[in-house]
C-alpha cells in the first residue's frame, strides 16, 4: 500500500513537472512570437504609409502644375492617379478647397460633395492616417497646395489595401502555430526525460527514509545526487545522528540504571546470605552487617531520590513555581547548608556578591541545582582546599559562578560531565559517593529556568561553572 502511494505521489510530481517545464518553455516563446508579428505588422503600415505618401505628396504637385482641380483633362494626371490606384490596390479621391469629388479613379463619386473626417483634418492641418486592421486599409489625406497661392487648393483621399501585409501576417501566424507545436512536442519529450532525473533521487531518498522507518538503522543515507538533495540528506542524516545519540543515551540511561539499582539490592543480598549461613554470629558482626545493609539502603534511596527529581525535572515548566526573590540571601542559605560538609575536609567556602540581585526563580529547582554544584565543589575538592561562590549581574541575567580548587576534569570529559551516570573517576566517585546524576539534574533545573550552564576545567587544576538565568522568567511555551 506504502508502495502504491508513493508510486502515485511521484507520478503526479513528474506530470506537475511536465506541465511546469512545458509552460515555462512555451510562454516565452508565445510573447516572443506575438512582439515579432505585432512588430512586423507596425512597421509594415509604417512603410507602407511613408511609400503612399511620399507617392501621393509627388502626385499632389502634378495636379498643380496641370491645374486638374479646375481641369481634369490632363493625360498625364489621370495616368498617373490611375497607376499609383493600381500599385497599391486602393482608391483615390481627388477633392477641391469646396469638398467636390473632382476625380474619382472607381468613377464612382465624381461630382459629389465628399465630408469625410481625415479630409477636413488634412484642411486643418492635423495627422489623418488611419489603419483599420479589420478592413484591411489604410485611409490617409494629402494636400495638393500651390506655393504661389495661401492656403489649400485641395486633397487626397486615399484608400491603400492592406490585404497583402495581412496576409504575410496569416501566413506568419501559421508558421508560428507549426513551431510552437514543435517546441511543445519537444518540451513535453525533454520534460517527461528530465523530469524522471529529477524525480528520481527524491525517489531514492523516500526509499531510503522507509528503510530506515522499517527497521531503524544508523547508516547515513547515501543520496548526494544534487545540491537540493544534498542538502536535505545531509538534514536527515544529522536528525539520524541525533536519533542514534539519544537511542545510545536512552540504552546506557536504562543500562546504568539497572546497575545502580542492581548493585546496592547485590550487596545486600550478599551480607543478609552471609548472616543466615553462618551460625551464632557474634552480635559484633551481626551489628556491623546491618550497618553495610543500611548504608546499601540509603544508597538506594539516593539513586532513586534522584532519578525521581531528575524525571521530574524532565517536565515541562508548567511545574516551576516562580517567585521573585533576593538571590543574595538565596545562595547565603545555600552554602550555610553545605558549609558542615566542606568542614569536615578543612574546606573553605567563600561568596563574593559583587551587586544586589533580586529574580524570577522556583527556589526549591534553583537551589536543587546550585547545591549540586556546591557540593561537588566540595566533594571533588582536596583537604583544605577551597570553593568560591561568586554572584554578579547585568540588565538581562544574574550570574552564579562555583569555582573550586579540586581535582579537575579531563578535558576528554567536559562534555560528557552532564550525561545521566556518567563519572570521570568511577573508582573515585564510589569511594567519594554519589549516584552520577547531580550534573544533570543541574542542567536540567537551570534549562527550565531558560539558563545555561558552561564549565571550564583542567585536570589538577579545578573547574568553574557558570550558570547564566534570566532576571525576569517569561513563560516561552
Amino acid at each position: 500500500m506504502k508502495k502504491n502511494k508513493n508510486s502515485s505521489f511521484f507520478k503526479s510530481l513528474r506530470f506537475r513537472i511536465i506541465m511546469i517545464l512545458v509552460v515555462v518553455g512555451l510562454v516565452p516563446c508565445i510573447f516572443a512570437t506575438r512582439a515579432v508579428i505585432s512588430n512586423y505588422e507596425e512597421r509594415a503600415i509604417a512603410n507602407r504609409s511613408q511609400n503612399v505618401r511620399q507617392s501621393c505628396e509627388i502626385l499632389a504637385s502634378l495636379l498643380i502644375r496641370e491645374n486638374y482641380l479646375y481641369d481634369t483633362s490632363s493625360q498625364t494626371a489621370n495616368g498617373k492617379l490611375e497607376l499609383l490606384a493600381n500599385i497599391y490596390g486602393g482608391r483615390i479621391l481627388v477633392v477641391d478647397k469646396d469638398f467636390r469629388i473632382v476625380k474619382d479613379t472607381y468613377n464612382i463619386d465624381t461630382g459629389k460633395t465628399l465630408v469625410s473626417p481625415s479630409v477636413i483634418r488634412c484642411f486643418r492641418g492635423e495627422a489623418s492616417d488611419r489603419y483599420d486592421r479589420e478592413g484591411e486599409f489604410i485611409q490617409m489625406a494629402v494636400a495638393i497646395k500651390s506655393p504661389d497661392v495661401t492656403g489649400l487648393q485641395g486633397a487626397l483621399l486615399i484608400n491603400v489595401s492592406t490585404a497583402e501585409i495581412r496576409a504575410t501576417i496569416w501566413e506568419m501566424e501559421q508558421r508560428s502555430l507549426f513551431i510552437l507545436a514543435i517546441i511543445m512536442l519537444l518540451s513535453a519529450t525533454g520534460s517527461f526525460f528530465l523530469s524522471k532525473i529529477l524525480v528520481k533521487p527524491f525517489s531514492r531518498v523516500t526509499k531510503s527514509i522507509e528503510d530506515l522507518t522499517d527497521g531503524y538503522q544508523y547508516e547515513a543515507l547515501p543520496v548526494q545526487d544534487y545540491t537540493e538533495t544534498a542538502l536535505i540528506i545531509d538534514a536527515f542524516n544529522k536528525i539520524l545522528r541525533r536519533m542514534k545519540v539519544l537511542d545510545d543515551s536512552r540504552q546506557e540511561f536504562v543500562s546504568n540504571v539497572s546497575h545502580e539499582l542492581k548493585t546496592p539490592m547485590t550487596s545486600m543480598k550478599v551480607l543478609a546470605d552471609s548472616l543466615l549461613g553462618q551460625e551464632d554470629v557474634p552480635a559484633e558482626l551481626y551489628k556491623e552487617f546491618l550497618q553495610d545493609i543500611t548504608q546499601e539502603i540509603d544508597r538506594e534511596n539516593s539513586i532513586i531520590t534522584d532519578l525521581l527529581a531528575l524525571v521530574k525535572l524532565d517536565k515541562n515548566a508548567s511545574d516551576l513555581h516562580i517567585v521573585h526573590m533576593n538571590i543574595n540571601h538565596l545562595l547565603e542559605v545555600i552554602i550555610k547548608r553545605v558549609r558542615p560538609i566542606a568542614n569536615v575536609h578543612n574546606i573553605e567556602i567563600f561568596f563574593d556578591a559583587k551587586t544586589q540581585v533580586d529574580a524570577d526563580v522556583d527556589e526549591v529547582k534553583f537551589t536543587l541545582a546550585i547545591t549540586n554544584l556546591v557540593e561537588n565543589g566540595v566533594k571533588y575538592n582536596v583537604d583544605e582546599g577551597w570553593v568560591r561562590v561568586t554572584l554578579d549581574a547585568d540588565h538581562d541575567d544574574f550570574f552564579v559562578t562555583v569555582t573550586d580548587s579540586g581535582m579537575g576534569i579531563p578535558k576528554e570529559s567536559l562534555e560528557k560531565i552532564f550525561e545521566r551516570f556518567y563519572r570521570v573517576d568511577k573508582s573515585h566517585s564510589r569511594e567519594i559517593g554519589g549516584t552520577g546524576l547531580g550534573l544533570s539534574i543541574t542542567r536540567s533545573a537551570v534549562a527550565m529556568h531558560h539558563g545555561i550552564i558552561r564549565v571550564e576545567s583542567e585536570e589538577g587544576q579545578g573547574a568553574v561553572f557558570t550558570v547564566r538565568i534570566p532576571l525576569f522568567y517569561t513563560n516561552e511555551s
